[in-house]
């Protein structure tokens, strides 16, 4: 261990090295911080340009292009697709596309997670049944069944998303059978349910009435 006096004496000579060795870069800035106070730059310094209103780079997005990213789905069920599902289809598609994620009924990953990426959502579970605890309890694992507030927007995630190794590659009629596969289960439609883009938004989900629409503008009018 240094003694204090040591330590002092060698902050004293650190000081003095970088407050005295300036060197030419740093007297150059001073003389240019002096001549910019000045309204005057050195014959050497010129000021930067203003940038270009436009780049150049890239081009306007085809109409075709914009509508195959523009799929999103209102909670109201606007944008909804064509195409049908039912829970019994919905079961062979989530074997097949789903389970090894989600486990085979919807109960989350069991077991080492693949290609060592995080364990996915449990999905299925409608407890607890009689009261919604999650914001007093953070522990309390959400699902479809108790937490997601339209049945609109699991087609529109699922549609977009799923599954992880092939997001956006399920047709409109295998995302309704999912969706209704995952309703049925969670006990909020029929299992003989059919699901299309005018069943879906009827159906009320059972956090729908815990929920209040953001109202908020944004923009300008935020406040």
């Amino acid at each position: 261990m240094m003694p204090a006096r040591g330590v002092s004496r060698l902050v004293a000579i650190i000081a003095v090295a970088f407050g005295c060795d300036r060197g030419p870069l740093a007297e150059r800035a001073g003389r240019a911080q002096k001549a910019l106070g000045s309204e005057r730059l050195p014959p050497d310094v010129h000021p930067a340009a203003d940038p270009p209103a436009r780049f150049a780079v890239g081009r306007p997005a085809t109409a075709a292009e914009i509508a195959a990213w523009d799929v999103d789905i209102s909670p109201d069920g606007a944008g909804l697709p064509q195409g049908r599902g039912t829970p019994a289809e919905g079961a062979s598609v989530y074997a097949a596309k789903c389970a090894s994620c989600h486990g085979p009924t919807g109960g989350g990953q069991v077991g080492p997670p693949p290609l060592g990426v995080p364990a996915a959502p449990k999905l299925v579970g409608r407890e607890p049944r009689d009261s919604f605890p999650f914001g007093s309890d953070p522990k309390l694992v959400k699902t479809v069944g108790n937490y997601w507030p339209y049945a609109t927007t699991v087609f529109d995630y699922v549609r977009r998303t799923m599954p992880l190794s092939a997001p956006g590659s399920l047709t409109n009629s295998e995302v309704y059978a999912v969706v209704a596969f995952l309703l049925a289960e969670n006990d909020v439609i029929a299992k003989t349910a059919v699901m299309d883009s005018l069943t879906l938004p009827a159906v009320k989900m059972p956090a729908r009435d815990k929920f209040v629409e953001d109202d908020r503008k944004g923009g300008a009018t935020f406040k």
